[in-house]
Order: C-alpha cells, then structure tokens, then sequence
C-alpha cells in the first residue's frame, strides 16, 4: 500500500515539475523558437499567436499524462454544480478583489521603487491595437490553460502530497507568480501572486474551475481592450 501511494505521489511530482518547466519554457523560449521556423524576427501578430498555440501543446502533454501516465482524472476535484446566479455574484466580486488587490499592490511597489512599465509590455502592446480576434483569443487561452494548468491540475496534487490545503494554494500561487516573471517586473510577479492566491483559496472552497476561467479571461480580455485605448504607460498607473 505505501509502495502504490509513494508511486502516485513521485507521478503528481513529475507531473508538477513538468507543467512548470514546460509553461516556463514557452514562455521564455517560444518567441526566438517561432522566429526561426517562421524567418520572422521581432514580436509579430502571427509569432505571438503561435506562441499561445504552444501553451495549449503544454496543456493537451500534461493532460495526455494524466490520462496515461498517472492513469486518472486531469481534475482531481469534482466540479460542483451552482445556480447562474451564483456565478455572475462570484465572478463579479471574485474580480473587484483582483482589480482592487492588484491596484494596491501597484501602488505600493510604484511608491517602494518607482517601477518602469515593463519593456515586454511596450514591445506586445502595437499587436493588440485592433485586433479583436488576437484579444479574445490571448485571453481565452491565458483563461483556460492557465486555470486548468495552475488550479486544476497543480494545486490539488500539491495539497495531496503534502496532505495541506495551505500548501496547495501557496505553492499553486508561487508557481503562477513565477511564470509571469518573464514580463520583467516587480509588480509582474507579486500581483499574480496575489491572484493565484484568491483563485486558489475560491477553489478550494468551491470546487469550480468555469469560474475562474471565466474570471481570468475577464481580467485579460478588459485589460486588453482597455490597451486600445488608453496609452499603456497611462493604463500601467490602474
């Protein structure tokens, strides 16, 4: 019996190191890779697409794992079922807690340091100008891979390792304050942390995953648009 245990425990870990490694590696790597095979150099509209392209390979590698590897369900909580209404409250208030939270922390890391916008921001904001179908798209990947990446498939694994709902939602956030380090910036990576942690601790209570897709692709999906509007460094004091 602790033989069968410690070998699901080793294939979660794998699984975990593997999510992270493969997420980071797109994330750092996937835009001089697409350069070479497409003979584009710099940030493009077609090399950023293909960019998130890759990160649904990472998601579709890291479900066939748990499908034959760890021989079980992507989703080791049970989505439990709530009224519409309950999800149009939670969404609604699940992002004024993100937008508020996010702002304050701005505020205060503009005060500590007085943090430029970040260079990769800048580089990616000309691609989104008008490009309705980039921005829905950008957003529905970062929302959907994402969440099923960070909260449905790593936090429940961490929290049956260490047997500790409280390390699932912290490493969980750490792990997806991490992967967005590659933006360059202080802020970059402590606000992420500080959404990972609410999503986190909403799906430990609740136990559904739409929502925070739904959620998540709010949050990118208005920043976005808002970018179209609103010169970044304007829309960096928000």
């Amino acid at each position: 019996m602790r033989d069968w245990i410690m070998g699901f425990m080793g294939k979660y870990s794998v699984g975990i190191l593997l999510t992270f490694v493969l997420l980071a590696s797109v994330m750092l790597y996937a835009f001089p890779a697409v350069s070479i095979i497409t003979g584009t150099k710099g940030i493009t509209r077609d090399n950023f697409f293909l960019t998130r392209v890759a990160i649904w390979g990472v998601f579709l590698l890291i479900f066939l794992y748990s499908l034959f590897i760890e021989k079980e369900s992507f989703l080791l909580k049970k989505e439990s079922p709530y009224p519409i209404a309950f999800y149009i409250k939670t969404i609604f208030y699940l992002y004024l807690i993100c937008c508020i939270g996010g702002a304050v922390l701005n505020v205060m890391i503009q005060l500590l340091i007085q943090e430029k916008v970040s260079d990769k921001f800048l580089e990616l904001n000309f691609i989104f100008k008008n490009d309705y179908f980039l921005i829905i798209f950008t957003s529905f990947t970062a929302g959907t891979v994402e969440e099923f990446l960070m909260r449905g498939y790593i936090q429940p694994r961490i929290e049956r390792i260490y047997n500790s709902p409280l390390a699932g939602i912290l490493v969980s956030a750490i792990l997806f304050g991490i992967l967005h380090s590659t933006y360059g910036t202080i802020s970059q990576v402590v606000i992420p942390f500080f959404i990972g942690v609410a999503f986190a601790m909403f799906y430990k209570l609740y136990s559904n995953i739409k929502i925070l897709i739904i959620c998540h692709f709010m949050i990118d999906f208005i920043s976005l648009m808002a970018m179209n509007f609103i010169d970044i460094k304007q829309l960096s004091v928000f």
